[in-house]
């Protein structure tokens, strides 16, 4: 396995307003963008040419990355006039595989934080000589996934939409993001439109008798996709509850970028990461929450569960919890914020404008 494709062009729009400014794959996690993580264990794996599909704020990738080099990887890119799906996204950097129409190309979805054991997956595709194999994972509430139910040998029988009542619900695996294909698969695909993998390509594989075979893999999984799974999956890399080689630290209870400042009686629990330049002073507590480069908390402020965009600025005294401040926005001093709130780009809510309890 030497080649993959990593789907990075949607807009992250349930992750408004972190991704006004910022493609939902470059949003730091753990002290580095989040890709950084999905590129360093695609390398840990021997994967060694990727190519980036592109759409949204596309013109970031590259200068961040490069050529991949500095992670041991070749990197293409390849950008989407118009988004095309995750089919149509595929099928879109076909001319830049070099695979032989035989050989596996491994495709990630760019919002998963996976524990996903890829050479395993690999080796499942290779054995049972399939045309795609699927990485599933199994949920205690399927009811907000599509369903993947497989016979005894880990065949795909069929596609499920998100089931509506109990009797639909005849698996407990769902789609988790990842791919194997047969490289010849990926040229069936058509061009130039767009097309989803879950509701067209794969379901349509299915009915033209195509071998689609399914590997459960049950370690750590979780989508990125809203405010609070994006800060828990921050705080689990730091904690070493999800493995990544990218992150820039020891394993452990926060994690203080170089050039950040933290005062001595301030505390930080839970997987907290501060970032370049940011600072937190004296006597505000942080537990389980990010804090982007150049934010600043102020004194006796408490932050849980929350992420607070670069450049922010969260009052003294101020009380935030399960919130999202964005980018170069001020919270004034005993504001309370709960879970949910999300505080736009450079907006201002002024002193003690927000609270939950009394003013005394």
């Amino acid at each position: 396995m030497t080649e993959a494709i990593l789907l990075v062009g949607g807009k992250g729009t349930r992750l408004r307003p972190l991704t006004v400014h910022t493609p939902k794959p470059m949003l730091p996690a753990a002290g580095v963008p989040f890709l950084t993580h999905q590129l360093a264990r695609a390398r840990a794996a021997g994967v060694e040419h990727i190519v980036l599909a592109t759409s949204y704020l596309a013109e970031v990738f590259e200068p961040h990355f490069g050529d991949g080099s500095a992670l041991g990887l070749h990197l293409e890119y390849v950008t989407e006039e118009e988004p095309l799906g995750t089919g149509g996204a595929i099928r879109n950097v076909a001319s830049r595989l070099r695979s032989g129409p035989d050989e596996p190309v491994l495709v990630f979805n760019g919002d998963i934080l996976t524990g996903l054991d890829i050479g395993a997956l690999v080796r499942t595709h290779e054995t049972s000589g399939a045309d795609v194999s699927l990485h599933l994972t199994r949920v205690t509430d399927p009811r907000a996934y599509g369903l993947v139910p497989t016979d005894g040998a880990g065949r795909v029988l069929a596609f499920l939409e998100k089931p509506q009542t109990p009797e639909e619900i005849v698996t407990d695996q769902i789609n988790a993001g990842a791919y194997v294909f047969r490289r010849s698969v990926i040229d069936t695909i058509p061009a130039g439109r767009v097309v989803s993998v879950e509701r067209e390509t794969f379901p349509g594989l299915l009915a033209a008798g195509a071998h689609l075979q399914g590997m459960v893999d049950s370690t750590y999984w979780l989508d990125l996709g809203t405010p609070a799974a994006f800060v828990r999956g921050s705080a689990d890399l730091v904690l070493g509850k999800a493995p990544s080689p990218a992150v820039p630290g020891r394993c452990g209870d926060r994690l203080v970028l170089p050039t950040a400042r933290v005062a001595p009686d301030a505390k930080l629990a839970g997987g907290t990461v501060v970032g370049e330049g940011a600072f937190v002073a004296e006597g505000a507590r942080v537990f389980g929450s990010t804090i982007l480069p150049g934010a600043v908390i102020e004194p006796g402020a408490v932050v849980t569960d929350s992420l607070i965009g670069t450049r922010a600025r969260v009052g003294e005294r101020a009380v935030l919890s399960g919130a999202v401040i964005g980018d170069g926005a001020v919270i004034g001093a005993h504001n309370e914020l709960r879970e949910g709130v999300r505080v736009w780009c450079d907006a201002t809510i002024p002193a003690g404008a927000v609270r939950f309890s009394s003013d005394q």
